[in-house]
């Protein structure tokens, strides 16, 4: 692990960072900053005790952490690229919820759960959610792209689900498919059946713009 990183690493953690990992996308997301390639993942993690809250519905307690963990992404983002930029490079914050607008609501910026996959921090479930080695799919994400050549410092963990398809099982909405993610890209989830059945159902929690369910009843979160 270069100096740097560990720079990056100690600070990030020091703002309130749960995890952080780094590497080299290959190709950037941003068509022109090509050299934007490399990228920060950094994940905090929700409360044990807010994800008990969940129920079938979700709860104002998790529909106020979602926000501050949004937040607090956001904020350590920000003052990485800053400090990234100070030593001379370029650096853009990507934040925690994100996306193209009205025309493409689905898809952000970057991806903020391939950073985190190719940094070694976890792997996509059947939920659709980034599961991390350490807290399950409790966890918030987001990432700084930079021009900083960075390498990731852990091994590529394989998918963990096996046979396990609780998710799916209980989501309300039945977007789930119950299968792994495939390399070309395809879902294996319907955010639009997701997004249309929490706008429907939960208008009373955040105006529906959240749920949780699937994140409470994964079987590597551990919840103590």
């Amino acid at each position: 692990m270069s100096s740097f990183q560990s720079i990056l690493k100690e600070y990030a953690r020091s703002l309130g960072a749960d995890l952080v990992g780094f590497c080299d996308l290959t190709q950037s997301p941003i068509k022109n900053q090509p050299n934007l390639h490399y990228a920060v993942s950094i994940a905090v993690k929700i409360s044990d005790s807010v994800l008990k809250t969940i129920d079938n519905a979700p709860s104002f307690v998790y529909f106020q952490q979602y926000r501050t963990a949004n937040a607090l992404l956001d904020k350590i983002a920000f003052l990485l690229a800053r400090k990234i930029e100070d030593c001379g490079y370029s650096a853009l914050p990507v934040a925690a919820s994100q996306s193209l607008g009205k025309n493409n609501p689905y898809r952000g910026v970057t991806s903020h759960k391939t950073a985190a996959v190719l940094s070694g921090l976890g792997f996509v479930g059947k939920s659709g959610l980034f599961l991390s080695s350490l807290y399950g799919s409790k966890i918030r994400l987001a990432t700084v792209l930079t021009d900083l050549p960075l390498q990731s410092e852990l091994p590529l963990i394989e998918n963990g689900c096996g046979e396990c398809t609780i998710c799916q099982k209980a989501c309300p909405a039945g977007a789930i498919f119950g299968q792994l993610p495939t390399t070309d890209g395809e879902r294996n989830f319907d955010p639009e059946k997701c997004s249309r059945y929490m706008k429907e159902h939960f208008q009373d929690v955040g105006r529906g713009s959240v749920c949780g369910v699937c994140i409470k009843v994964c079987p590597k979160n551990k919840l103590r």
